[in-house]
């Protein structure tokens, strides 16, 4: 297993490489047509401008389509598949939180009204706790019991929490960040919770939209089988233009997910609730069939935890959705470091999850998205080398009507997946290569994760801790 959890960036990116070299090859197989030299012409009456006509042949583009489109169907007809076969699992030692038994254990059985308590994780957030939990107490369906879980604070965070009129769970000798600290919660509040008494968790900065939680109650009033409901986030105004790269980065991310029909990628930590039956069955599978410490509901090893949690609720069968009703604003990076940080430890998290998991049914989309990323670097790594190979081998910048149109596609698309961003997520999509090299950016990240994990090289929580000037990082 560790062998595994050490090379499972080393093979994705390797099997990726492996695509990219097949694909070239075939289309290298074909005849080579003799070099043409580039044809000159007026744009517009004006403007002299050299341009090349060629393109592939029919052959390659419908080949090229046909794969794509064939991958594409495979792996969400395959999803398809495991999803179904995991909601009509009747085996409650591989899967006790699969629908069709959770339904069968609770027929004619009234466990009382959906209420929630709310456990907030929190280090030194003294400068977002107190719009957190107003955002909180304001709910048009108010939370049971609200909790701040106080890790290690030094600043006025417990203060401002115990001002605002909610609990507080100070750890003790918690060396296990955010994990540990939700563990030693977790621990007091889930013996005294019944099956429809959940449990939400919510990041510290991150502010709630008024019908979160009447939307989260709804839907698991409505469906008992329902075992977590997460929220869809979208980031919060400023940080200039790195904000925005961020903000339509979360805003195609909703936009996937409402494809999707709220089927869930990430039970993401800025909001998700949890029914009680579901925590408890990870506590216990813990050490057995999930990794992680028996006992324990967050695996504290891992630097992602809640795409951590999100695979071991998958692994037990459970039913979860993100639902267009529950909708939150998160912190966005405010500059290049913090945003490195971040992106590493969430590009690292998730190479090790599926390295602790394996090749199961339940990460097959994990894989295979991992699989794309990896491609990705490899594609738009090629494209752009290839724009500045042409520039630096010619003196004249030829223009490929084909490929324009291709760029022109590419471009439509980036701006129709921001448009419920407003004008300026459209205008960045508009723009193109800003976005491209924000994309690269994440790729050099991706390949970052892949090497220190290659290296087996220790991997360190920073945390981001907002304050009235800025931001500062802490390890």
């Amino acid at each position: 297993m560790q062998w595994l959890q050490r090379s499972v960036g080393l093979a994705i990116i390797g099997t990726a490489a492996l695509g990219a070299a097949a694909l070239w090859a075939a289309l290298a197989a074909g005849n080579p047509r003799s070099a043409q030299p580039p044809t000159e012409g007026l744009l517009f009456g004006i403007w002299q401008v050299f341009y090349d006509t060629e393109m592939p042949s029919p052959r390659v583009l419908l080949a090229a389509v046909g794969v794509a489109l064939l991958l594409a169907a495979g792996v969400a007809a395959l999803e398809r598949r495991l999803v179904t076969r995991a909601r009509r699992s009747e085996d409650p030692e591989r899967m006790p939180l699969a629908p069709k038994l959770v339904m069968a254990e609770t027929r004619g059985e009234y466990a009382g009204p959906v209420t929630i308590t709310v456990l907030i994780p929190a280090h030194n957030e003294e400068s977002c706790i107190s719009e957190t939990l107003a955002s909180l107490l304001s709910q048009s369906v108010p939370p049971l019991r609200v909790v701040v879980v106080a890790d290690n604070c030094t600043d006025a965070t417990v203060r401002l929490a115990r001002e605002a009129g909610v609990d507080v769970h100070e750890t003790v000798d918690n060396s296990h960040k955010k994990a540990g600290g939700l563990n030693q919660a977790l621990r007091e509040v889930l013996p005294g919770l019944g099956d429809n008494d959940c449990v939400m968790v919510m990041d510290a900065d991150t502010t709630l939209d008024p019908g979160f939680l009447e939307g989260a109650t709804a839907r698991l009033t409505h469906d008992r089988a329902l075992m977590a409901v997460g929220g869809l986030f979208y980031g919060e105004d400023g940080a200039g233009l790195i904000g925005q790269f961020q903000r339509n980065e979360y805003t195609r991310y909703q936009r996937e997910l409402r494809r999707r029909r709220g089927r869930v990628f990430v039970l993401t930590g800025t909001a998700s609730v949890f029914r009680p039956r579901a925590l408890r069955a990870v506590a216990a599978e813990r050490g057995h069939n999930l990794p992680g410490i028996p006992g324990d509901v967050y695996d504290t090893v891992a630097l992602t935890e809640d795409n951590e949690l999100t695979i071991a609720l998958k692994s037990l069968g459970a039913l979860m959705i993100s639902p267009a009703e529950c909708t939150v604003v998160t912190e966005v990076m405010p500059g290049w470091r913090a945003l490195w940080n971040q992106r590493l430890r969430w590009q690292r998290g998730a190479l090790e999850n599926l390295g602790a998991y394996g090749l199961r049914p339940q990460t097959f989309r994990y894989w295979m998205q991992q699989l794309g990323i990896g491609y990705g670097v490899i594609a738009l790594g090629a494209y752009l080398a290839l724009i500045l190979l042409m520039v630096l081998a010619t003196t004249t910048w030829v223009w490929f009507p084909f490929w324009i149109g291709v760029g022109l596609v590419f471009t439509l698309e980036r701006v129709v997946t921001v448009w419920r961003g407003g004008w300026k997520a459209r205008l960045l999509g508009l723009s193109l290569f800003p976005e491209l090299f924000y994309a690269m950016f994440l790729n050099v990240v991706y390949v970052k994760g892949v090497w220190d994990l290659s290296l087996a090289r220790q991997a360190t929580w920073k945390h981001v801790v907002q304050t009235g000037s800025g931001a500062r990082m802490e390890g």
